[in-house]
This record gives C-alpha cells, sequence and structure tokens, in this order.
C-alpha cells in the first residue's frame, strides 16, 4: 500500500506536542482562497517550475531535450515555457534539471519507506514526547493508507496525529481517527454562506463530522485551530461563534487561531495558477492578540 506525499517535515514543533515529522499527503476536497499549500490540492502529481532558478535555454536546455510529448519549449526571455495541456508528469525533465528549478510535487511512498524516515528521529520524538502529525492535503482522502500508516506507528509506540478539515465521508474520517492519539481539527468559520463563497463548499459536512467525533471518539484530545483570514473570519463575531460552540465539547483542550500568510502565493505561478487571494493585506499582530483574548474569554466564562 502506497500513499501520495508531497512533503515530509522535520522537527516540527507546532503541529502537535513535542517534535514532530509532519507527513504532507496530496489531495484536498477544498478549494480555500488563500491556500498557502496549492501543491496539496490534487491528488496527482504536479510539475512545479521556479524561473529564478532556471538557467535559461542558452546554457541549458536538457529538459526541453528530455520531455518526450515536446510540451516544453523556450520562452521569450529565454527561460522555458511548460504546456500543461501536454505534459503528463511523468518527471523527467525535473530528474535532468541541474539547478532543480522544475520539481515533482508527489511521490508514491510505501507504509514502510515513512516509517524508515520518521525512524530517524526516534530520538527526539521519544525525548520530547513527540512523533508523527499526517497532514495535507487532507488526510481522509487517502483514508486506507493513513489508517495502516498510523496502526503501524502505534504499533512501534510513536504518537501519530492527524490534522484534518473534516470535508469526507464519516466512514474515512473514522479511519483517519481510529489509531490517532491527537486531532488537529480546521474550523475556519461557523457561517455556512461565506463558507462556500471563500473555500467552495458549506460547512455543514466538516461541523458534522466534529459532531460525531467528539461522540464516538471521546478518548482522544482535540486542538482546534482557525487561521484568521482578512475580510473573512477577522471579526469578533467569527471568533465569538466558533469558540462559544467548542466550549460545548469537552473533548476539545485548545483553540489556537493562526495568522494569515503569504508564504504559498509564489506555488501558484509555479504550479501554472493564479493565487486567488491577490492583494488581501495582512491581519496585524494587535489585531491577532484581541481576537485571541476573545477567545479566550469565553473559554474563561463557560469554565466558571
Amino acid at each position: 500500500m502506497t500513499g501520495l506525499v508531497f512533503n515530509i517535515q522535520k522537527f516540527s514543533i507546532d503541529d502537535g506536542p513535542g517534535v514532530r515529522d509532519l507527513i504532507f499527503l496530496k489531495g484536498c476536497p477544498l478549494r480555500c482562497q488563500w491556500c498557502s499549500n496549492p501543491e496539496s490540492q490534487n491528488v496527482y502529481r504536479e510539475l512545479a517550475y521556479n524561473e529564478n532558478r532556471c538557467i535559461g535555454c542558452q546554457e541549458c536546455k536538457l529538459c526541453a531535450e528530455e520531455c518526450p510529448l515536446g510540451a516544453i519549449r523556450k520562452s521569450e526571455t529565454d527561460k522555458i515555457v511548460i504546456d500543461r495541456d501536454l505534459c503528463n508528469t511523468c518527471g523527467k525533465c525535473s530528474e535532468k534539471c541541474p539547478a532543480n528549478a522544475l520539481k515533482m510535487f508527489g511521490d508514491p511512498l510505501s507504509i514502510d519507506e515513512i516509517l524508515k524516515i520518521s525512524a530517524e528521529d526516534d530520538s527526539f520524538h521519544s525525548r520530547s514526547g513527540g512523533g508523527v502529525t499526517i497532514s495535507g492535503g487532507e488526510p481522509a482522502l487517502q483514508a486506507d493508507f493513513v489508517e495502516e500508516l498510523l496502526r503501524s506507528y502505534h504499533d512501534h509506540g510513536i504518537h501519530g496525529a492527524i490534522e484534518t478539515c473534516g470535508h469526507a465521508t464519516w466512514k474515512d474520517i473514522e479511519k483517519v481517527c481510529r489509531y490517532s492519539k491527537l486531532i488537529l481539527y480546521d474550523i475556519k468559520t461557523m457561517n455556512s454562506e461565506k463558507h462556500e463563497i471563500f473555500i467552495g463548499t458549506s460547512n455543514h459536512l466538516i461541523i458534522e463530522n466534529f459532531n460525531k467525533i467528539a461522540k464516538y471518539f471521546p478518548e482522544i484530545p482535540i486542538m482546534v485551530r482557525t487561521p484568521i483570514i482578512p475580510g473573512v473570519n477577522d471579526s469578533e463575531q467569527d471568533i465569538e461563534e466558533i469558540a462559544r460552540y467548542l466550549v460545548k465539547i469537552n473533548n476539545v483542550y485548545k483553540y489556537e487561531l493562526l495568522e494569515y500568510h503569504r508564504f504559498g502565493e509564489a506555488k501558484y505561478a509555479q504550479l501554472g495558477r493564479k493565487y486567488p487571494f491577490q492583494g488581501a493585506q495582512m491581519v496585524s499582530r494587535e489585531r491577532m492578540r484581541e481576537l485571541t483574548r476573545i477567545a479566550d474569554k469565553v473559554e474563561n466564562c463557560h469554565r466558571c
């Protein structure tokens, strides 16, 4: 059994307890306009091109010469242009590129291969109380693979967590939760209309699955995270609505607000796409502190 992985990030300290490996899987059912990992969205391999790294056709034509379909040609600036309608993402061009200007996102890896990679950091995991977090994309889109991977981590005594947006069938959500020791759950907004406008679908299934996880997996702690997006969910009402909903769920142990950033914007161009959230302003640190205080206030009032 293999999973389609587009990145493995080591030594993370932000996605669960301790020092962790992050396993990023391809495929996501949502289309958040601000998505920082566009390479995660599609369930197939993709070719990215970083023009700034390209040596240029005058000095190097290896990629064009290697392409069996003629999908790569010289541009007006002496760099290259990829005809993505012709490209079959075979990856031969990226293997020949001496400057790493061409890169494939999505490698089929077996469970044994991933376990071997994680084993390199066993000492860091055990000493820090860390482990592995499976993210994406959406892990539930590769539910059978994730279930077996988490079972393997469980059998090896490694703390396994998942990060999910919750937009999947309950059957698949149940599979990825079964051997999880921690669930990181993304809730962007309680407003279904906003959710549909900015993310491409309503939030009904996400909330429904969240309630089911709380009911059927009460022993698994849940960390809920909300990326604060300017003009989407950066109002006091938005955060209050989420916080008031969460205080009713017993196994939610932490609610975290994340700052919007543009780190993934350049990757859209590399994949031949336009960044949908162009021109958005950053949320100030002071505004983030205000919204965090609102979330904390709701939680503290509930405890009182």
